[in-house]
């Protein structure tokens, strides 16, 4: 989709630096995509330790060196 977006110089020349990217649009695809990544991963970590039917680590090694 094409938009019209004025970002500030500074701004795009960090996320180009900071994403390593070869273009302007690449630079803030990809920015966009690591902000929704982060956004997610936050999302769920609001459920971690919610269930009581998950195994422990300590339970997860053992099963490990049974099988």
């Amino acid at each position: 989709m094409k938009t019209t977006v004025d970002i500030p110089d500074q701004e795009l020349a960090d996320a180009l630096k900071f994403t390593r990217a070869k273009t302007k649009r690449e630079a803030i695809v990809t920015a966009i995509m690591e902000f929704n990544r982060r956004k997610r991963m936050a999302e769920l970590v609001k459920y971690s330790a919610t269930s009581d039917s998950l195994i422990t680590v300590d339970e997860l090694r053992k099963s490990r060196r049974k099988g």
